[in-house]
């Protein structure tokens, strides 16, 4: 059967069509061997750092390589990679946050502060690879890094820098800041020179051991009772001085009020004493008309014809009377006639 086959091949490599097809599976067979031995796919968040392992140019080359397809000899030549991307160190000792974290999960730092108690306390610190070659020169390839470099100096730093704290100073948001930068700068001080950078700390969570929890507990709720003791009072003061302010604001008010009463009732008098004054002139000049009429008219009578006036005045006055009977003779006889005897009856004068 084997001597069958060996004939069929010769029989079709004889041809022209056959040496083609024999070609063609040779080269598709090379280039599949040499894809999978000679090529490394550096992925777009990666660095890839080339090293030679035999030969002349043996060593760590310091070209970068970016994401993409490399060409790397099998068996002298390797690609080592490192992340671009951001990365973490989290010291924590919550098995839940573990799950949801990403980066590199270690135990959290035990900080002993300046008074000498023990501060449990949980950090992130974010950093990235800014230059691969320092890193795989300075520490190695793969996360040496990490073990090398990064953890042993992020909880060295970070135990002095805290550990400067007092206790209750925890609680202090800035005075806990300041000393997180601080510990920012140091860390990147110590790993620069390996092509490390740190981004940022965060103090995520603290606490303190059972007995200085519940004294510091304590003492925070005397605090927080006096801080309240003085604002009750400050509030006492201000709604005094603000009862006080209303009072004065109203006395004002009143006292405005009066004086505008009282002006106006001035106003008033004044107006009424005017009004007054203005209709008894105006009255005293009516009256002093009606004199010097009376008096003009009495004049009047006194003058010439003022006899027949009488007698008009005397026959309007018997106006209405239509028979008077009197007696002509006699000293009591009436001579409607005569005038002169008339007027002197009733006493008129000239």
């Amino acid at each position: 059967m084997a001597i069958d086959l060996q004939r069929a091949g010769r029989r079709i490599f004889a041809t022209r069509a056959g040496r083609v097809v024999y070609v063609l599976a040779f080269c598709l067979i090379a280039t599949v061997v040499a894809y999978n031995g000679c090529t490394v796919y550096v992925q777009p968040n990666q660095y890839g750092i080339k090293q030679v392992i035999y030969g002349s140019g043996k060593g760590i080359k310091p070209e970068i390589y970016k994401a993409g397809l490399h060409w790397v000899m099998t068996g002298t030549e390797r690609m080592h990679v490192f992340p671009t991307d951001l990365q973490s160190l989290n010291l924590t000792g919550s098995t839940k946050e573990s799950d949801s974290l990403s980066g590199r999960i270690m135990p959290p730092l035990n900080i002993q502060t300046s008074e000498g108690y023990n501060v449990r306390v949980e950090v992130t610190v974010l950093y990235r690879i800014e230059d691969p070659y320092k890193v795989i020169t300075a520490l190695g390839p793969g996360r040496l890094y990490e073990d090398s470099l990064v953890i042993p100096r992020s909880e060295q730093i970070l135990r002095m820098r805290l550990g400067e704290l007092e206790a209750e100073q925890f609680y202090k948001v800035n005075i806990r800041t300041e000393k997180v930068a601080t510990a920012l700068t140091d860390l990147n001080v110590a790993m620069e020179s390996a092509g490390v950078k740190a981004l940022d700390i965060f103090v995520r969570a603290y606490s303190y051991d059972e007995k200085y929890q519940t004294a510091i507990e304590q003492r925070k709720i005397q605090d927080q009772n006096v801080f309240k003791n003085k604002a009750e009072a400050e509030m006492a003061t201000a709604n005094a001085a603000k009862d006080k302010t209303v009072a004065e604001g109203d006395a004002q008010v009143k006292i405005e009020l009066a004086r505008g009463e009282a002006e106006k009732r001035k106003i008033e008098a004044e107006a009424d004493l005017y009004q007054r004054k203005q209709r008894s002139a105006g009255q005293l000049e009516v009256k002093l008309a009606e004199a010097e009429g009376v008096r003009l008219e009495n004049d009047a009578l006194r003058g010439v014809g003022s006899d027949n006036m009488v007698g008009l005045k005397m026959a309007e006055v018997m106006r209405g009377t239509k028979v008077i009977v009197v007696s002509t003779d006699g000293e009591s006889g009436v001579n409607p006639l005569d005038l002169k005897a008339v007027l002197k009856r009733f006493d008129v004068k000239e």
